[in-house]
């Protein structure tokens, strides 16, 4: 009975991580670049989440969905002011110039807002006891499930149904091809940097309503296990990363389970140390042929 309440708050913790590194990998299919500041805009998404239902008076849905397009706008702004211009250059000036963007995003909203801690209205959500086979689960649970579950059939569809997404797989695919083919490569980075850090808002804002406390150094470690779920699913390919979260979800529960909650953050590590020595092309990688 335990196991499964577990399973489910893992899988529940685990569609976050999901949402978080499908960001990653995204952009990742595209630029080959591991944007480590992804995780600050998950931070910034949880407090302009915050602010749209404290402030502002918002209910959940116009809250997520405002926070989503105010990060969408803050990742173009991000790749355009500070990945544009590294475009051509080498893969570890572009890697030092991410973790430089991470750190001046912590370390800009501590300087305007304090580093004090916040705490989401406990009614956000109704908490409601649902029994299900037996089983008492969470109404949060489910729902933060469904919402993250609906927004990634809504990525699956914008990129193998519409314009963009054809040509975000085709720059992918060869981006000096997609060129020659009259696609914008320039539009189609921006395109991916908004729809990856829209759903990393989305990831804050479904945070902040179930674990309650924010604060501005909150992305960090959420940041570097969605990068492991990206690696773990196989980095570049999207599948890969909504089933990588997921997984690496249930493993943290699993853990906290058997009673190693202090290991918890750990066992993320030792995943991705694994998956390196032994399937370094991640689940779906090699196997599967389509990128983005």
């Amino acid at each position: 009975m335990e196991l499964v309440q577990q399973l489910v708050n893992g899988i529940s913790l685990g569609s976050i991580y999901a949402l978080i590194a499908l960001g990653y990998t995204m952009v990742y299919g595209i630029v080959k670049l591991i944007n480590f500041a992804h995780g600050d805009v998950f931070m910034v998404g949880s407090f302009m989440g915050f602010y749209s239902i404290t402030i502002l008076d918002l209910s959940f849905f116009p809250a997520l969905v405002l926070t989503m397009a105010a990060c969408a706008l803050f990742g173009v702004a991000i790749e355009r002011i500070a990945y544009k211009p590294l475009r051509n250059a080498t893969r570890i000036a572009a890697l030092i110039t991410a973790i430089g963007v991470s750190l001046l995003i912590e370390y800009g909203v501590i300087y305007f807002r304090g580093a004090q801690p916040e705490a989401y209205p406990g009614d956000v959500l109704p908490k409601e006891t649902i029994s299900l086979f037996g089983l008492s689960v969470s109404s949060q649970s489910i729902f933060i499930l469904g919402v993250s579950v609906a927004l990634m059939i809504l990525l699956q569809f914008i990129v193998h149904k519409t314009k963009i997404g054809k040509a975000m797989r085709a720059v992918s695919h060869d981006a000096d091809a997609a060129r020659l083919m009259g696609i914008n490569v320039n539009n189609t980075i921006s395109a991916t940097f908004a729809i990856g850090s829209a759903l990393a808002g989305a990831a804050g804002v479904i945070f902040g309503t179930y674990y309650i406390k924010i604060e501005p150094l909150m992305g960090i470690i959420p940041g570097l296990k969605a990068f492991v779920a990206a690696v773990l699913g196989g980095i570049g390919i999207i599948p890969g990363a909504m089933v990588g979260g997921l997984l690496l979800g249930v493993i943290e529960a699993l853990v906290s389970a058997l009673g190693y909650s202090l290991w918890r953050d750990g066992a993320a590590f030792v995943v991705l140390i694994l998956i390196l020595i032994f399937l370094p092309s991640g689940l779906f990688g090699k196997n599967v042929r389509e990128k983005v």
